[in-house]
């Protein structure tokens, strides 16, 4: 049995509100599907060129990034994306699109990569209401994911990656989703799964600028009894209960509960066969800071042949990794058994699980601190899972039991 979580024996991501790995871009508010848990109100408005550079232009001023998170809405829908990608690209980081896929053609894909694509992130999962996908289980999505994975890969030079997010009624299919991975670890180098949330209606008041606000208006509210709890830790026990080896690295935690896991990556060695091992703590901290030291920035998504080092990787990493060691050891007795094994390149995939905004039983909101998916709004930096309270009623709001008085302030933009 795996031991429990304890962020204390993980290494603390040293991400950052100034300094952080990501940069997160919204051209747009369009999307050509409406997924159940999207925090964007779904009309069509597109941000001109001129928009988006001034956008960029304020994260240069005041976050130090490594790569842009192109997305939405969905970015493909914008008529313009292919030179979204290529101004990205000029400003010399990585730019990287997050879209459903539902608009990907071969020919666009090929076109964003000319442009400078070095990423793209599909968001797939059995609750969009996908035509043709209606009614389908996570597992039997994977169909959809692999033929995402394979367009990919036939063009290859990207990053390709895949979100979904996690119901009560799909916990349990997690581990299969990550079986799907690993057979295909060679084609996909990250997989993340993200917590469901929903501005719920019960048990709080909301207030903006001292001002009670009706949270129905928001298009993340929810009034039907749903679990909006699941945690990065009990996505953690789900995958263990299969994988008793599956163990996190790093983590980002919570700005109001700093033992929370708002953020809990972990990171595989193997082949399509068979998962070796996960590399540990030492291995996550002495990536990110040499990556800094070297850049003056933290890293974002690498490139996909840095994901076939696993090899090299065992035979350098072993003395300063206990996760890399115990994979070493893995890979060695298996060589010893079935030589043919030395032959197979060993990959690098990560693995990571997202818990969006808590809201404790005080009302305090714990989100994730060092944040890395902060958009801009009218200049500033904001929350792009929270984005419609500012839009709606002029800040975010704050929570409040029923049973308390109301603040005389709301939380500021950031």
């Amino acid at each position: 049995m795996a031991a429990p979580l304890d962020h204390r024996a993980l290494y603390r991501l040293p991400w950052n509100l100034a300094d952080n790995p990501i940069a997160w871009l919204e051209p747009t508010q369009a999307c050509n599907l409406a997924c159940d848990g999207c925090y964007r109100q779904n009309v069509k408005n597109h941000k001109s060129l001129n928009d988006v550079e001034a956008d960029l232009e304020v994260f240069a001023r005041l976050r130090n990034f490594d790569g842009v998170s192109i997305a939405g809405g969905d970015p493909l829908v914008h008529p313009e994306i292919p030179a979204i990608v290529a101004k990205v690209t000029a400003m010399g980081r990585k730019a990287i699109v997050n879209t459903n896929g539902l608009a990907m053609t071969r020919e666009l894909l090929l076109e964003l990569k000319q442009n400078g694509l070095v990423g793209i992130t599909f968001h797939v999962d059995s609750r969009q209401g996908r035509p043709g996908w209606r009614d389908k289980t996570e597992v039997e999505t994977n169909e959809l994911r692999s033929t995402f994975a394979d367009l990919v890969a036939s063009v290859g030079g990207i990053a390709c990656a895949f979100n979904s997010t996690v119901y009560e009624e799909t916990l349990e299919e997690l581990p299969e989703l990550v079986a799907w991975a690993g057979r295909n670890i060679d084609k996909v180098q990250t997989m993340v799964f993200i917590a469901y949330r929903a501005g719920m209606v019960d048990g709080f008041d909301y207030y903006a600028g001292g001002s009670k606000v009706n949270i129905r208006e928001l298009v993340y509210s929810e009034e039907r009894p749903r679990r909006t709890d699941i945690s990065a830790r009990e996505m953690t026990q789900v995958l263990q209960r299969r994988y008793p080896d599956f163990m996190p690295c790093a983590y980002l935690n919570g700005t109001a509960a700093p033992d929370s896991f708002k953020w809990l990556l972990s990171m595989r060695v193997g082949t399509k066969d068979r998962t070796y091992g996960w590399v540990g703590p030492k291995f996550m901290e002495l990536s990110q800071a040499s990556y800094h030291l070297v850049t003056g920035r933290y890293m974002s998504y690498a490139a996909p042949r840095s994901h076939t080092m696993g090899r090299s990787l065992l035979a350098t990493g072993w003395p300063l990794d206990k996760g890399l060691r115990s994979a070493a050891v893995s890979w060695g007795k298996t060589i010893v058994r079935q030589p043919l094994e030395a032959l197979k390149r060993l990959h690098l995939q990560s693995v990571l699980m997202i818990q969006p905004i808590d809201i404790l039983e005080d009302g305090s909101q714990n989100m994730c601190d060092g944040c890395p998916d902060m958009t801009i709004h009218e200049g500033k930096l904001a929350w792009s899972c929270r984005l419609e309270e500012p839009r709606k009623f002029g800040g975010f709001v704050t929570t409040v039991p029923k049973d308390r008085t109301a603040p005389k302030t709301s939380l500021p933009v950031l």
